[in-house]
């Protein structure tokens, strides 16, 4: 990408060109595309070029239209004929302004859009990318649903891309084909969910693989949904209109098809967070990237089937928040490294620094520039909080290894190890250095 200051080409062009195609295609007797990603707390990075631009974007099945954002001052995006919009997303957030863009050049490997539409936000607080430790630019969802039938190995870590005119369906004895209703530009499944001493209750699901998340449950009384007694707030995730909350607990099982998850992570979103929504009709919630991740997928929006087969993932344990912690990136910082033995030598093979740049001093200590990392949130009463952790809190190292060295949800995944570990985390504070140790519980005790 060009390291310009942000500026958008204003392109006038009040019409497609004749003959332009709509929608994303691939060329004529090419059978499939296939798109590595990167999986990203459960949720899929793929490439896409818009305009020229080389961006990273949200594969995300519950979003209608592209939404362009995270905009920085070295970003070079041209867009096309832009207008004035108002966008509202999941979040207790108020509506936000953004710009509406037509025309524009897509292009996913062979895969290409020439008039795609798309919004543009220019919030600089909706940014996906300090959480999940990589740029991210957008989400991208229902298009690529629409005009391809779309294969998600979540085991590989592709999709492929088919031509629905070319592509044969394949039968397996492990997978399972159901009905797929499109809706407003989303897809929904059909499933069942069971809490604890209640009949299973059918629940109508978005299928959303831009969600980190398991399962969430709207609260209906009236339908079964009940939020089980043992339960604790929780922060669930970010929308575009702002920070999700909600009770975090289990429900007893979640069966889609013959496919049964037993003692399924769950989520009941606060009202004020979907309530936008005017009318929610029949939807009861939404099945996330924790549990879809579980399956190799493949979406045919325009038969309205999905098929569904167990992957290795299927038996793996469900993860919770043990520590308490949330983490976010929070721009850059200097550390200093020796590059010398006890003996003075230095050492001339040295690479184990993490970051970009780097100043030497003396030739023996190295100055890198790194990620910093600090504590975004932390739960009332979890291990971390009791320890005396605070939000804003840098972390430095966990358990004796600089976090400078890992990627954000690696270091994630050294805070939540398992039940029982003893954690110790150093901080700075102030321009102090502290020690915090604390011992991982579980968040429910067995029934």
């Amino acid at each position: 990408m060009k390291k310009n200051k942000l500026f958008f080409v204003l392109l006038l062009m009040l019409v497609p060109l004749i003959g332009m195609a709509q929608g994303f295609t691939l060329p004529k007797n090419q059978k499939f595309q296939k798109i590595r990603f990167e999986l990203i707390n459960n949720i899929i990075i793929i490439p896409l070029e818009i305009n020229g631009a080389e961006l990273k974007f949200v594969l995300d099945s519950g979003v209608s239209r592209p939404i362009l954002f995270n905009l920085s001052d070295q970003d070079s995006i041209p867009i096309n004929n832009v207008s004035a919009v108002t966008v509202r997303g999941l979040g207790g957030g108020e509506p936000m302004k953004a710009l509406s863009s037509q025309g524009n050049t897509f292009k996913l490997g062979n895969a290409k859009n020439y008039s795609q539409d798309l919004y543009v936000v220019l919030d600089k607080g909706i940014n996906f990318s300090t959480s999940l430790g990589i740029p991210v630019h957008g989400i991208l969802g229902y298009e690529i649903f629409r005009d391809f039938i779309v294969e998600i190995n979540y085991n590989a870590k592709n999709i492929k891309l088919h031509n629905p005119r070319l592509y044969n369906r394949k039968r397996h004895k492990k997978s399972q084909t159901l009905p797929l209703s499109i809706e407003k530009r989303k897809a929904y499944v059909e499933g069942t969910v069971l809490i604890k001493d209640s009949e299973n209750i059918s629940v109508k699901l978005l299928v959303d693989t831009g969600s980190s998340d398991a399962l969430w449950l709207f609260h209906q009384p009236e339908k079964g949904l009940e939020i089980p007694e043992k339960n604790y707030e929780d922060y669930l995730g970010r929308g575009l209109s702002g920070d999700i909350f909600g009770k975090r607990t289990k429900v007893s099982g979640v069966k889609i098809g013959d496919f049964e998850l037993k003692d399924a992570k769950a989520a009941f979103p606060y009202r004020e967070s979907y309530g936008f929504i005017e009318n929610l009709g029949d939807r009861n919630g939404s099945v996330g990237g924790e549990i879809l991740k579980r399956f190799n997928i493949t979406f045919d929006y325009r038969n309205g089937l999905v098929t569904f087969k167990k992957n290795g993932n299927f038996k793996t344990p469900f993860q919770y928040n043990l520590a308490g912690i949330d983490l976010q990136h929070n721009g850059l910082r200097y550390i200093a490294e020796s590059i010398a033995g006890l003996d003075g030598v230095v050492r001339e093979d040295d690479n184990s620094t993490f970051g970009n740049v780097q100043i030497l001093l003396e030739n023996k200590t190295r100055l890198s520039l790194v990620p910093e990392i600090i504590v975004s949130g932390i739960r009332a009463g979890s291990p971390a909080a009791e320890a005396g952790l605070r939000e804003g809190d840098v972390i430095l190292a966990v358990n004796g290894r600089s976090v400078h060295r890992y990627k954000l949800q690696e270091i994630l995944k050294m805070l939540n190890e398992k039940e029982g570990k003893r954690i110790k985390v150093l901080i700075e504070r102030y321009n102090k250095d502290l020690l915090f140790t604390f011992v991982l519980k579980k968040v429910f005790d067995d029934d």
